[in-house]
């Protein structure tokens, strides 16, 4: 399905856009428990920005104490999907991929921000037990840019510079890419490198697609 072009106020590189700046959808966490577990306090990603405890990067999660924690949490609140994604996360990580299949579903059913970009870049490379499907893995990488998660804002656009979404059904709408970067220059703040990185994305996507993307001011 199109989704109509995003018009924002875009100066990156000298580019710029006119027009009201794009916004994301909001996703509201208080249809279930914000209650910190011990699957929160071990198995919370860093970067999650619904997580409910600080958090602790792939190499730091204490595997033995979070993969039982993160079940028993499951069970107790089997529709939680901050819980779902962390359990998965734990199994991921402990080599049981297999098993964290359910909960990944889980929680990208219910639209969860940071699972929507995570299942999205295992199906862009086939990580961890989950099928190759660039089709599917950019449809849930967008959606989670469409929610302002970060990695989706910038990962979205990348890959569909690279051509991987080029036999997908759904169409590449250049100026709803020129909103995601915007959006994240804007809110992520731009040290030097996350600067450059969103300045040569967007003058990428003007390149790549001079007839479809909006005019520079």
């Amino acid at each position: 399905m199109r989704m109509p072009a995003i018009v924002s106020l875009l100066v990156l590189g000298g580019l710029s856009l006119d027009a009201a700046a794009w916004e994301p959808r909001l996703f509201d966490p208080s249809g279930y428990s914000q209650t910190v577990t011990a699957c929160d306090e071990l198995a919370a990603h860093p970067l999650d920005p619904f997580k409910v405890a600080a958090g602790h990067s792939q190499g730091d999660v204490d595997l033995a104490a979070a993969v039982p924690a993160c079940e028993a949490a499951v069970a107790a609140d089997p529709d939680n999907p901050r819980l779902n994604y962390q359990l998965a996360r734990v199994y991921g990580y402990s080599g049981q991929g297999h098993k964290a299949y359910p909960y990944r579903n889980r929680a990208v059913e219910a639209d969860y921000p940071q699972a929507l970009f995570v299942v999205g870049f295992l199906h862009m490379f086939g990580l961890n037990e989950q099928p190759l499907d660039r089709c599917r893995g950019g449809e849930l990488i967008r959606r989670s840019a469409l929610y302002g998660r970060s990695a989706g804002l910038v990962s979205f656009p990348r890959y569909a510079l690279q051509g991987h979404f080029e036999t997908c059904e759904w169409p590449i709408e250049p100026a709803e890419l020129l909103g995601f970067l915007d959006y994240a220059d804007r809110r992520f703040g731009r040290d030097f490198y996350r600067g450059m990185l969103i300045e040569l994305l967007a003058e990428q996507v003007r390149a790549r697609w001079p007839e479809d993307a909006p005019d520079a001011g």
